[in-house]
């Protein structure tokens, strides 16, 4: 049976989608630890435009980099890919933790996901309250609408554990001061990042490996687009709630088709649709390696996941350069 080119043929897809995201941190490596976020950022972003613009795709950016950062965006709206082939939707993060990489600290990585037309959610550059846990729990095991120890108590109830044995990933920012202190008064134990929310999230869908549970607080919601697009491949829940703090960042949410702003997305409100997820490490982390260095190559660590059959490849890509 022929396959129609509109088709989103993911599989075939998929390859091509890691050479971007590996395309993406190769360009990233000579900028890790040299202290120019923009320079790192601005060198992936190019490599990253380059390799999707070689793809056979009719491709439109849906989540791209935020505006807040005024960082030389793959902007929303942006077509990438020869224009020939499927119509996709593209959420990206050209390099997640631009911070980290120019401070050479764990967990900074190259981000893209891609799914069919409208398979993600438009979601505006304002913040989003993030709730997320691994495979294996029932639906609704925890909830945005439960307080922070509400949420402990019910994951610990359904791992089968005290909630001493649970581990909480939080951003490490001043507004979390009070989640920080809730969850300490529970007696679970709290990982904090400083950058990087959607390695944050997916760290829940491999706890047994990063030994995270759950992950709450507030981040990106484009990041939240994302995160819940690897989480859609690799199992777990994840529930997000857009914040607005003006009239500015309503704005921003009626532009983009929003009419219920106090609506709780589930993973699956964000994802509709099956798609395809890569990440390459750009600095050590808890999922992936960091880029590695030897005369005459760098060496990158890339997962490749889709959410149609659930399968999650790991590969190592030793690239020679002169």
């Amino acid at each position: 049976m022929s396959v129609s080119s509109d088709q989103f043929q993911d599989r075939m897809l998929s390859l091509g989608l890691a050479r971007v995201s590996e395309a993406a941190a190769l360009a990233s490596a000579k900028l890790i630890g040299r202290g120019d976020e923009k320079a790192a950022d601005q060198a992936a972003v190019n490599a990253m435009r380059e390799q999707l613009n070689m793809l056979e795709i009719a491709g439109v950016v849906v989540i791209g980099e935020g505006e807040r950062d005024e960082a030389p965006m793959l902007f929303i709206g942006e077509e990438v890919g020869t224009g020939n082939g499927p119509g996709v939707d593209i959420a990206l993060d050209p390099l997640e933790g631009t911070t980290l990489t120019a401070k050479d600290m764990p967990n900074a990585l190259t981000v893209i996901a891609m799914g069919p037309r409208g398979s993600m959610l438009h979601a505006p550059d304002v913040y989003m309250d993030k709730l997320a846990i691994g495979p294996g729990y029932a639906e609704d095991t925890v909830t945005l609408d439960m307080s922070v120890k509400e949420r402990v108590a019910a994951l610990a109830k359904a791992k089968g554990c005290s909630m001493q044995d649970i581990t909480v990933c939080v951003l490490e920012r001043p507004r979390h001061e009070q989640t920080i202190e809730d969850i300490r008064s529970t007696g679970a134990a709290i990982r904090l990042i400083t950058d990087g929310d959607v390695a944050g999230v997916m760290h829940c869908a491999e706890a047994a490996t990063t030994g995270i549970d759950m992950y709450m607080g507030e981040g990106g919601a484009p990041e939240g687009v994302l995160a819940a697009a690897a989480l859609k491949c690799m199992g777990g829940q994840m529930y997000g709630r857009l914040l607005f703090r003006n009239d500015d960042e309503r704005g921003r949410a009626a532009k983009a088709g929003i009419t219920d702003l106090d609506k709780i997305y589930s993973r699956d409100d964000m994802v509709t649709k099956d798609v395809i997820f890569a990440a390459t490490g750009v600095t050590d982390g808890s999922i992936l390696h960091g880029i590695r260095r030897e005369v005459g190559y760098l060496t990158t660590e890339t997962i490749l996941m889709r959410s149609k059959t659930g399968s999650v490849r790991r590969m190592s890509y030793r690239n020679p350069v002169s």
